[in-house]
């Protein structure tokens, strides 16, 4: 518990204590997230937040100084910080975590002379924890998820594209119906199809470096003191004094072993595989979320809609959901969500404009 002590600043002014009031509802709040998160939490990551709980307490206790003891009236923490602990408490994801990533990285405390250099080193400091407590959350990420998010924004952009250039040739709004979904099974086919190669391709991969068990039943003849056992662990790392170590204790345990049947150990899955996904999840989840997102552009043709109506309804469907994956992207990158969001609506509607232009040149007439 922080001893309160109050600090004299004599000439503040009602501004500067309105100021330091807002600063302490922020800490108290943010302190709460991190309590929220740690609650969530288990061994060394619930430790981490608890001392970045502490560490905003120490915050409090300087701002409470500055105002002489509690204010008698205190604001609402910032709206950032209100979502923060609204999320942590339904969540407790990465998401949350990202977020507080970059609101660490945005401290007030530079430009305020009311702060010390000690605040301001904590919240530098404090933004570089919450980065690596979310590098972790992000590393946990399967490939499946990574393909669902990618997979609804290529839908997204690929299919507003497409529907856009054929409807602005001039041709029957059951054309640019077929050719939606023509080009949504085209595309979540093709996206399956690529994602099952790729993640079965760096599956294969790893295993095929990751150290087998082939060799093992001529394990027990081997002499433990001309072998070149020792020489397989110098390749994966050791130096010479614990490669012949370990070749010593690998053939000393076979060599004691049951001689009734081939020896051999226990195999051991590649690590890395739990990070790659599973290729059928990664091809499933691409189809289906691409998909989602393909069908979003063609929504309007299929509910009977024509014309500028269509074109309208369509466009700011897929304007709504492209500003949703693109900072859901934003927040896994670390990146601003709201900046990733209009980069991608921008780059959406970009590649919109360039077929529905391109339709208009090489225009027919409807039937």
């Amino acid at each position: 518990m922080n001893t309160l002590n109050a600090i004299s600043v004599p000439d503040a002014t009602p501004r500067d204590r309105r100021r330091w009031a807002a600063y302490l509802a922020d800490e108290r709040a943010e302190a709460r997230v991190y309590r929220e998160l740690a609650a969530r939490r288990s061994g060394e990551e619930r430790e981490i937040l608890a001392a970045l709980a502490d560490a905003e307490g120490r915050h409090e206790a300087h701002w409470l100084g500055l105002l002489g003891g509690e204010p008698s009236r205190l604001p609402r923490a910032s709206v950032r910080t209100r979502m923060l602990a609204a999320m942590a408490r339904r969540f407790g994801s990465i998401f949350v975590l990202a977020l507080a990533q970059n609101a660490e990285n945005r401290s007030p405390y530079d430009d305020d002379p009311h702060a010390t250099p000690a605040m301001r080193a904590d919240e530098k400091i404090h933004g570089e924890v919450v980065r690596g407590l979310a590098a972790r959350g992000r590393m946990r990420l399967s490939g499946t998820f990574r393909a669902a998010v990618f997979g609804a924004n290529d839908g997204l952009v690929s299919n507003l594209a497409l529907v856009m250039g054929i409807g602005a040739t001039g041709v029957a709004p059951q054309f640019v119906l077929f050719s939606g979904v023509a080009g949504l099974l085209a595309g979540a086919l093709s996206m399956a199809a690529g994602e099952f190669v790729s993640v079965r391709s760096q599956r294969e991969l790893i295993e095929a470096t990751h150290p087998n068990n082939d060799t093992d039943h001529v394990l027990p003849d081997l002499d433990v003191d001309a072998n070149e056992l020792a020489l397989v662990y110098r390749t994966r790392g050791l130096d010479e004094a614990a490669a012949l170590a370990r070749a010593r204790k690998v053939i000393a345990t076979a060599q004691a072993s049951d001689r009734a049947t081939p020896y051999r150990r226990a195999a051991e899955p590649p690590a890395d595989l739990e990070s790659v996904g599973s290729a059928f999840g990664a091809a499933a989840s691409s189809f289906a979320f691409f998909a989602s997102g393909a069908v979003i552009p063609v929504l309007p043709w299929i509910f009977g809609l024509s014309g500028f109506a269509a074109v309208a309804l369509a466009l700011a469907l897929v304007g709504l959901a492209l500003l949703l994956t693109g900072a859901t992207v934003g927040l896994l990158s670390g990146a601003p969500p709201l900046r990733r969001g209009l980069r991608q609506l921008a780059i959406g509607f970009g590649a919109a404009a360039i077929t529905y232009l391109l339709g208009l040149l090489f225009g027919v007439s409807a039937a």
